[in-house]
């Protein structure tokens, strides 16, 4: 009797302790969820102002996220989505003849925010990042400075920059080169909400 009295027991506390640490997790993994925002309505043009043409592209497909915690950041985008172009052979020739998008399909930028802000917070903040830059199979390191407005649970960032063609291995054909700028022109306007 004894023994069926200790197992009762046991087995209570056994349960007792498996839902403790049930609360604990589903407290941990809604914390972590509350600190994580996620790329909506983000859009990125880019430029070319070449002396004898001009090229603009944009694109609405800007995956990405945002960990106010740790302020650490992530953002992708698919390079076969950028559209505008002065023409479709234009945009046939950025796909496979310069960004190779079959081999290299994303473009992709990860780091972190060097300054110390509070992005819970409501504000507006220019702040400095720093990371890795990944175009055309080619990663650079890149500080990249960035606007970035809290209102209200939606984080809003907006970022200009240049980048090196030569830096990402994109080679322009000479019979092309004034035409198409050694240097591309960058601006990235996304809004970061919490996922629900």
């Amino acid at each position: 009797m004894i023994e069926v009295y200790k197992f009762k027991i046991n087995k209570i506390r056994a349960i007792s302790l498996l839902f403790a640490i049930l609360i604990v997790f589903l407290k941990i993994q809604y914390a972590d969820a509350q600190t994580r925002y996620y790329a909506k309505d983000g859009k990125i043009k880019f430029e070319s102002d070449a002396p004898l043409e001009l090229i603009s592209a944009h694109t609405e497909k800007v995956l990405g996220i945002i960990d106010v915690d740790k302020n650490v950041f992530a953002i992708s985008i698919p390079v076969a989505s950028f559209k505008g172009f002065n023409s479709s052979l234009q945009r046939e020739h950025f796909n496979e003849n310069y960004m190779e998008t079959e081999k290299f399909p994303k473009g992709i930028f990860k780091g972190s925010i060097i300054d110390k802000v509070d992005l819970k917070k409501n504000g507006f903040y220019k702040v400095m990042t720093e990371g890795k830059l990944l175009l055309h199979g080619v990663e650079k390191s890149r500080k990249i400075p960035c606007e970035i407005t809290v209102r209200d649970g939606v984080i809003t960032v907006k970022s200009n920059f240049k980048v090196q063609l030569v830096d990402h291995k994109i080679k322009i054909p000479t019979v092309v080169r004034q035409k198409i700028s050694e240097s591309i022109f960058i601006d990235l306007n996304s809004n970061f909400v919490l996922k629900k």
